[in-house]
């Protein structure tokens, strides 16, 4: 059964600048290979179609990944170049994971590249398990849906959500969930213009 892991990865763009998002690939247990699916028309997927090289980073900094997850990184979080491939590294993950695309299959919307990892490398512990976290990087999610989803069900989502961070988010969690909020609330819904 497949595993899919939350994380960034990190690409470079045609300028040499750093493209970050936020994806999930399958992973297999050992951390050797991932199957990345991105869309089609996304940054990260013409960065890998360009370079074929990236840096998949496992994370616990939940501001950084909502932001990342609607584009609003500012400022640009600390990175460091990868001496394994032409990538940047984030000094803030927990574990990065360079990468090389070995084969890529583009017959749907989302391209589904099998990538084998060429190096990692361990810069500090995993904070752990909280359920606050979990539920923003569930509203991340939720948020880069919303021009496809009904605002209701968003909502709906955001409120089940909310109760999570309330009980047991810290202030960087309580932050990162209302960013997420304000961003919906400010996004127009032109999928479902009537919900």
């Amino acid at each position: 059964m497949p595993l899919i892991l939350e994380g960034i990865v990190t690409t470079t763009n045609v300028d040499d600048h750093p493209n970050i998002s936020p994806m999930g690939p399958i992973v297999d247990p050992s951390m050797q290979t991932l199957t990345l699916r991105p869309y089609q028309t996304s940054t990260t997927f013409e960065n890998l179609q360009r370079t074929g090289v990236g840096v998949f980073h496992v994370v616990d900094n939940v501001e950084l990944l909502a932001r990342a997850a609607v584009g609003k990184l500012d400022p640009v979080p600390a990175l460091s170049r990868c001496r394994d491939v032409p990538g940047y590294i984030l000094d803030d993950a927990c574990r990065w994971y360079a990468f090389r695309v070995r084969s890529q299959a583009d017959d749907t919307e989302r391209s589904k590249l099998d990538c084998q990892v060429v190096s990692h490398g361990h810069l500090r512990d995993f904070f752990g398990l909280n359920r606050a976290k979990h539920a923003v990087v569930e509203a991340a999610i939720l948020t880069t849906r919303i021009t496809w989803s009904s605002r209701s069900d968003i909502e709906g989502e955001f409120q089940r959500l909310a109760s999570l961070v309330e009980k047991t988010g810290g202030t960087a969690e309580r932050r990162a969930f209302a960013f997420l909020i304000d961003y919906v609330r400010q996004t127009p819904n032109t999928c479902f213009a009537a919900s």
